[in-house]
């Protein structure tokens, strides 16, 4: 799978389905809305658990690279000890971008609650809050961090021409397994066949994934 040969037809092919984000952001404020609020106890059952199993906050904030390249804030429950980022570094091979793979099973930085949310993807809800305030959407490209995307050749670029989303076509098809080539490859694969139908269907088969802890750790 080569996300090379994806091309998006610019932004202006993007803009002729601008009643299909519309709706898509209508989707997004209603269903993050009741997923804050149905979830609600668990955000508080599982914030006392992460504070207890390990010290420092519940949640963990990180700068993550959004819709037209721009910075934001993205919020996860903490599953790694406190300033993990700085206890181990990144090996980016610029020239062997599409083979990087930005999760390890064997990271010793992962704490013992840290490990079920991300098996569980529990970890993420959070984001509904991102999907909230409009940084992120439900549906669409996984947001990368600017060390990765600073070295994005031109077509890997074309995923930022939509808000990216908590979970994806890419997530349903390896979650944390696949190369960021593959990767890239669902992203503009999803970003041209998009609608609300093809967002709601990936939600359902998330659901599924999720539950069979596909590709998660």
């Amino acid at each position: 799978m080569q996300a090379e040969n994806i091309k998006i037809d610019t932004q202006k092919d993007i803009n002729n389905k601008k009643v299909q984000f519309f709706l898509k952001r209508i989707m997004d404020i209603i269903l993050s809305t009741v997923g804050i609020v149905i979830l609600s106890p668990l955000f508080i059952i599982l914030s006392v658990w992460i504070k207890l199993d390990s010290k420092g906050p519940a949640v963990f904030k990180q700068t993550r690279v959004g819709l037209n390249g721009e910075d934001f804030t993205i919020y996860k429950f903490r599953t790694m000890v406190v300033n993990a980022e700085k206890k181990r570094e990144l090996d980016i091979d610029p020239g062997n971008l599409e083979n990087f793979v930005f999760q390890s099973k064997a990271d010793n930085r992962i704490t013992k609650s840290g490990a079920f949310l991300r098996k569980t993807s529990l970890d993420e809800i959070p984001q509904l809050f991102n999907v909230l305030i409009g940084t992120m959407s439900l549906v669409g490209p996984r947001p990368e961090i600017p060390d990765v995307v600073k070295y994005y050749p031109e077509a890997y670029r074309q995923r930022l021409l939509v808000p990216p989303g908590i979970t994806g076509l890419a997530q349903i098809s390896g979650r944390g397994e696949i190369e960021l080539g593959k990767t890239v490859y669902y992203d503009l694969t999803y970003i041209k066949k998009f609608s609300v139908w093809f967002d709601i269907k990936i939600l359902f088969k998330t659901v599924f994934s999720v539950a069979k802890k596909e590709g998660a750790f």
